[in-house]
């Protein structure tokens, strides 16, 4: 951002230290305007036309923004992707132990990628592994919706699956 001296513009749209418009000035001007209020002279949207610049206490301006930015970083949530894979003859107990884990997983608002990697001769029975990322969907349909269905990619089937509700 340009402020006093380094605006060269030769004349400014100027807005007042308490938020009113003050019209097209020249820049010798608005910035004898803000040396009288002891405050600084801020271009704040230079693309315009003409630029439109802001008669503001520079530090207190930087000072809000980078706390604004700061919460704005504390308050957002980043959301991994977790993976569980399948196999397409996989037993009762061991999907249930994934499906638990799922669960969990869904729960504290991640997305989850459910695959099954095809090995040997199982690449011919690809209809057991849609199956059972099927089953494994419909197991979770409480706790996150199918994003990306099903799908073959060479020798691997990838499913994507997003939590409904995000852990508050």
């Amino acid at each position: 951002m340009q402020i006093n001296e380094q605006i060269r513009d030769s004349e400014v749209r100027l807005i007042g230290a308490d938020g009113e418009q003050l019209g097209v000035v020249a820049v010798a001007e608005a910035q004898r305007l803000a040396n009288e209020a002891d405050l600084d002279l801020v271009k704040i949207a230079p693309t315009a036309k003409p630029p439109v610049c802001k008669i503001i206490d520079y530090g207190k301006y930087k000072f809000e923004a980078s706390k604004k930015e700061k919460e704005n970083r504390k308050n957002q949530k980043i959301i991994a992707i977790k993976e569980i894979r399948l196999s397409s003859n996989i037993g009762e107990h061991d999907f249930q132990a994934k499906l638990k884990n799922a669960v969990k997983f869904l729960q504290e608002g991640d997305k989850l990628k459910v695959s099954i990697r095809f090995r040997g001769r199982e690449i011919t029975h690809s209809e057991l592994g849609l199956r059972c990322m099927k089953k494994f969907a419909e197991a979770v349909a409480e706790y996150g919706v199918v994003e990306k269905n099903p799908k073959l990619e060479g020798r691997q089937m990838i499913m994507f699956i997003a939590p409904t509700t995000a852990k508050v």
